[in-house]
Order: structure tokens, then C-alpha cells, then sequence
């Protein structure tokens, strides 16, 4: 039996917890908790523990030619425990990425892009010949507890002249699945609209990339969120950050939240150059900018634990409760001002820094920043 006591933390209100993990499982969360005589300890003096953080839109397919990147580099050595690949691979390739998966410390799955090569160039799907039920249904059935979701990104440089068509298909594929998968939509430069994109779209799929701040937003030319994005929030369609070195405006995201239009998710869109030049980084640094906007830290860490968990299916992961998995940050907090930027090149001063100390992976504790 491998045992770990993590103790004199807090939570995001503030409460002092404590965390028992036994055989990569938590055992017990309390305040103060009895352990067995030797169980090892660790300190977390001055940190935050919360469930493993999950970042549900990255790109780490080592192997690909345009976004790629090393799953632990963008994971437990930035406190992030759980990373979704957001449609690097499709129904050719995902076997590869199904390999390096199990190489890593870090918690890795996919959204499978609904064209088979995934994205090995900016345009897969300008070729509707790159869509094939019968392929992508029979990725799903050899690797059902990898792929989560499903992925098609629906911007002018990625479908050509073939419009809503790709989203068209993909809505059909999800349908015609005997497994009900998530359906992630990539927004970006028009044609098409968004107004044509977010029409096809049903209450449960995740709009990524949702505080752009292009012509083509949310947002429309009198900065006011357009009516028909207010009513598809409304009706449940899953708003994500996928902040991305094009796709995160500090403009948008205050107009969206002065509006209450709030994400249910926050991801990095992370990939090798964005985290080595920015403007991403990380996770935490996607953390630091909403606290800039004025959200709250009990507001954000749902956004990356129990929110994209349940939408993805992750059903022991996301909670820091007894008998899920032993997948834990332990973060601090400092009041430090800081020039951040976003996607648009506006530089704002973040007066908070997050900085996160361990992940903790399967009760296995790894020192952020480091090689493990």
C-alpha cells in the first residue's frame, strides 16, 4: 500500500484542508486528519490545494509539424495534472499520439479531428476528402478511454471555400456515433459567420476560442455581445477560453463579463512557441489574467477541475473528494504586479501571480519546473 499525507494547505475560501492519499486514490480530505504511524507527509505551507488542474484544450503531439509540444512540459511541470489534445490528430494518426500518451507523467487524452491527418496544415479542411465516418467511428472504438471529444475547427484559413460544411458533418458524425462525445468548434476569421457556425451548434458543445476579439466575434461593431451568442449561452452551449497566440482579447472578455457571459472552462491552447515566446505561457498565466478582469479564484478553479471533468466524462478526476483520483495542485498565491499581454498585443499590469509549487498525479508528487 502507498500511502501520502498532504496537510496544512487551504482551499480556495481560504479553510485549512488536509488530503490522504492511498494507492493513488484520495482516501480522505478533511481539515486535520488521523494517519498511520510512518505515512510519508507533505507540507503545504502558504499553498492552495485543489484537484488536479485540467487544461481541456492544448496541443501535445510531439510529433506534428505546426502545434506540438511535450505533454509533461505543458503539464505537471506547470501544475497542470490532465491535458486534452484538441484535434492535433485524427483518425490516421492518433494512434501515435496514443503511444506518447503513455509515456508521460502528465494525464493525456483527445478530441479526435474529424479530418483523418489531424492537422499536419492550416487548412484540413479545405479537402472533404479528408472526412471519413467509418474511420474516425473505428479510432473511437480502439481507443475509448483516450478520445473524449471530438474536434473540427470551422475558420477561413481551415476550411477554404467549404463554408459550415465541415461543422455540418462533424454535428452528423457526433449523431451518428453509439457513444455520445463531446463536440468541440473552433472559431476564427470569417467566412464563415459566427452567426452561421453558432446556429448549427446544439447546447453541450464547446465553443473555443469564445473571447477572440476578430471582427468575427463575439462581440459585434456596437461592443455589445451579439444577441444570438447571449441566447445559445443561455440555452447551454459550453463557453472555452482557448486563449492561443490569436485567440484571447482582454477587451472581449470584460465586455463578456460585464454581460455575465462567463466562461465554463479556461484553457491555454498551449503549444510549443506560444509557451517559450507567449503570449500563453502557461495555465497559470491564463489563471493570473482572469484574476486581472476581476474574477475570483473560487470562480476560476472550476474552469479547470470539476467543469471540464464533467463535460468531457473525466468522472474521477476534477473533485478534490474521497475516491477519485489522487490528482492534485498544490499553488501559491503572491501579490506581485506583472505586465501580461493578450492575444491582441495589449499589455495589461496583473497584480497577482500564481505559481504552482507540486502536481500531484496518481498520489505521485512531482516539484513544478523540474524533469521528473
Amino acid at each position: 500500500m502507498t500511502e501520502l499525507y498532504i496537510h496544512n494547505g487551504r482551499d480556495v475560501s481560504g479553510a485549512p484542508v488536509a488530503v490522504l492519499i492511498t494507492d493513488g486514490v484520495i482516501a480522505e480530505v478533511g481539515t486535520e486528519l488521523t494517519v498511520p504511524v510512518g505515512c510519508p507527509t507533505l507540507d503545504a505551507q502558504g499553498c492552495y490545494i485543489t484537484a488536479g488542474w485540467i487544461d481541456d484544450h492544448t496541443h501535445c503531439n510531439a510529433h506534428a509539424a505546426l502545434y506540438y509540444d511535450d505533454a509533461d512540459a505543458i503539464g505537471y511541470r506547470t501544475g497542470v495534472t490532465t491535458v486534452i489534445d484538441a484535434g492535433s490528430t485524427g483518425a490516421d494518426n492518433v494512434a501515435d499520439l496514443y503511444q506518447q500518451a503513455h509515456r508521460a507523467a502528465t494525464n493525456v487524452y483527445a478530441l479526435l479531428n474529424i479530418a483523418r491527418t489531424g492537422i499536419v496544415a492550416q487548412d484540413e479542411l479545405a479537402d472533404l476528402n479528408q472526412l471519413s465516418f467509418s474511420a474516425l467511428r473505428t479510432a473511437i472504438k480502439r481507443y475509448p478511454d483516450f478520445i473524449v471529444g471530438l474536434k473540427v475547427r470551422v475558420s477561413k484559413s481551415v476550411v477554404g471555400d467549404n463554408g459550415v460544411e465541415p461543422l455540418r458533418v462533424a454535428k452528423q458524425y457526433q449523431a451518428d456515433l453509439t457513444v455520445q462525445l463531446p463536440l468541440m468548434v473552433h472559431i476564427g476569421s470569417n467566412p464563415p459567420e459566427l452567426a452561421a457556425i453558432i446556429a448549427l451548434m446544439r447546447p453541450g458543445d464547446v465553443l473555443t476560442h469564445c473571447f477572440n476579439g476578430k471582427p468575427n466575434g463575439i462581440v459585434n461593431s456596437t461592443g455589445e455581445v451579439a444577441q444570438y451568442v447571449r441566447k445559445a449561452y443561455q440555452k447551454g452551449l459550453i463557453f472555452d477560453v482557448g486563449h492561443g497566440t490569436d485567440s484571447f482579447s482582454f477587451r472581449t472578455a470584460a465586455l463578456a463579463r460585464t454581460a455575465h457571459l462567463f466562461p465554463q472552462t479556461l484553457s491555454s491552447d498551449i503549444y510549443y512557441r506560444n509557451r517559450l515566446n507567449g503570449p500563453v505561457y502557461s495555465l497559470a498565466v491564463c489563471v493570473e489574467k482572469l484574476l486581472l478582469l476581476g474574477y475570483r479564484l473560487e470562480e476560476i478553479i472550476p474552469m479547470i477541475t470539476t467543469n471540464p471533468a464533467r463535460i468531457f466524462k473525466l468522472t474521477h478526476k476534477g473533485q478534490l473528494c474521497r475516491g477519485y483520483d489522487a490528482d492534485l495542485t498544490i499553488f501559491q498565491t503572491v501579490t506581485a504586479p506583472q505586465i501580461v499581454v493578450d492575444s491582441t498585443g495589449e499589455e495589461r499590469i496583473a497584480p497577482t501571480q500564481v505559481i504552482p509549487t507540486y502536481s500531484v498525479i496518481a498520489g505521485r508528487v512531482y516539484t513544478c519546473g523540474v524533469d521528473k
